[in-house]
């Protein structure tokens, strides 16, 4: 069987010798040793799986509107013992200063006032909730749920590429992604200890009760779903069936006297917690979209009130904004005085003059993003794109500077991938998922996902991207 190392940029899985690296030496071997009629018999049966267990998602304006298996590929990841320490570290340093951060600009404004991150940043985001001023959150946290995308540059270096502190999804692909490949592939783990990623639900569920004291007495956990219709449906039904909890739409909720009650057929129950899993527009008509259907009139002022803990806090997406993102470096040095452990993309901020006219002189040799866009969707890789595209890109830009960020194309780690009967290079990232409870948690792994596309940057799986199942080796040997 033929494998295609990367011809630039990190592969993960050989060296520049073309010879696979140790690590993955058992898996090359294994996998090598397969005729293409035996790995089609199991593709198939993975597909088969995917489908019957609804492990699906839905592209926004997709024509035919339907949901769609999450493209799986079978050639795990893998991060040694040693590389994830270093992730780790760098990882719960970052959530830290963070929740700080958020902590700060909702109460003292510090960082602010000191000249850490201007003013007018701040007071510009949408995402920055001015009603929450001075609400601070059950234990002072802010982001009890964090998915930080990871990436490798072309010399094996890891760099954050954004943090997502609103509703990071995808951890429900992690779980069975290792599901699935442990019963379709079980001989890839004969050779490894593969630390588990099965225990996220409890995890999770430690995580929601550190954030509402007494939720067992006093009430219960719930997950808040916008819907079926939602792109991350599954998701939120695998996890609250998983962590053994009830899954709500707003309108199973009541508010009343300040108190979230959910409505059953054995009456009304107090509810201590919520595992929110919609946008802050949409939680409460009364505060925030007055047209929002799907959440809670009254939910925030219960949240004010401390009757109920939302996780994950509203107002935390202001910490997410791609040009706040620009000033993290800084905000660790403000909060803990101490050096970033993981370093970040070049990022240049519309918001300054002096970016903003670099940004448009560079269009062309430039990635340039909305701050609040997600997805992939309304981004302009200039080294690719046509001089129409840029032109009409650059009017954008022009027309509202601050809604923009733009940074250099990175070259992406590649990883060998199987499409049409060989191993083949495809780039992609990791986004693992950080829980902040009693103590600040990482799932080992997280989900890496993969550009299927030959030559493209953009691994969403909107965009046409896949997964793949993520192992964090042990320290001891198999």
């Amino acid at each position: 069987m033929h494998w295609r190392n990367s011809p630039s940029g990190f592969d993960e899985a050989f060296d520049s010798a073309s010879s696979p690296r140790r690590h993955y030496n058992a898996i090359v071997d294994c996998l090598g040793a397969m005729n293409p009629r035996e790995l089609k018999r199991r593709e198939m049966l993975q597909d088969i799986s995917l489908r019957n267990q609804g492990i699906t998602f839905n592209v926004y304006g997709a024509k035919d509107g339907e949901e769609r298996v999450f493209p799986f590929d079978f050639v795990p990841r893998i991060i040694t013992a040693e590389e994830w320490k270093e992730l780790e570290r760098g990882l719960i340093q970052r959530v830290t200063a963070i929740n700080l951060f958020l902590q700060d600009v909702y109460t003292d404004q510090k960082v602010l006032h000191q000249g850490i991150v201007p003013w007018e940043l701040i007071l510009s985001r949408k995402e920055y909730r001015r009603e929450l001023r001075n609400v601070v959150p059950p234990r002072q946290i802010y982001t009890h749920i964090v998915g930080t995308d990871i990436i490798r540059d072309g010399d094996g270096t890891f760099r954050v590429l954004e943090d997502n502190c609103r509703c990071p999804s995808g951890v429900s692909y992690v779980v069975e992604n290792r599901n699935i490949l442990q019963r379709t592939f079980p001989e890839l783990f004969s050779q490894y200890a593969v630390r588990p990623v099965r225990n996220y639900p409890e995890m999770l569920l430690k995580t929601l009760g550190h954030a509402a004291p007494g939720w067992g007495k006093d009430g219960m956990p719930v997950v808040l779903t916008p819907g079926r219709y939602n792109s991350a449906y599954f998701e939120h039904s695998f996890l609250a069936r998983e962590m053994g909890i009830p899954l709500v739409e707003g309108s199973d909720l009541v508010v009343e006297k300040n108190q979230v009650f959910v409505k059953t057929i054995e009456g009304k129950q107090r509810v201590g917690v919520i595992y929110r899993r919609l946008d802050d527009d949409y939680l409460d008509p009364l505060t925030f979209d007055r047209h929002s259907i799907l959440g809670v009139p009254g939910l925030i002022n219960a949240y004010r009130s401390g009757n109920v803990a939302l996780a994950n806090a509203p107002g935390a997406g202001v910490a997410d904004d791609k040009a706040v993102y620009a000033y993290i470096p800084e905000i660790i040095r403000f909060y803990l005085d101490e050096e970033p452990l993981l370093q970040q993309v070049t990022t240049f901020t519309g918001f300054k003059q002096d970016d903003y006219e670099y940004m448009i002189e560079n269009l062309d040799k430039l990635v340039v993003k909305t701050t609040g866009g997600a997805g992939g969707y309304d981004m302009l890789m200039g080294p690719m794109a046509t001089k129409q595209e840029i032109a009409a890109y650059a009017r954008k830009v022009k027309a509202n500077p601050s809604s923009f960020i733009a940074q250099p194309l990175i070259e992406l780690s590649s990883h060998p991938t199987y499409i049409d009967r060989s191993y083949q290079p495809r780039r992609v990232d990791l986004r693992p998922f950080i829980l902040f409870g009693e103590q600040i948690r990482i799932l080992p792994g997280g989900l890496t996902r993969v550009a299927l596309r030959e030559g493209s940057y953009v691994v969403n799986s909107s965009q046409g991207g896949g997964s793949k199942d993520t192992w964090v080796l042990e320290d001891r040997p198999a």
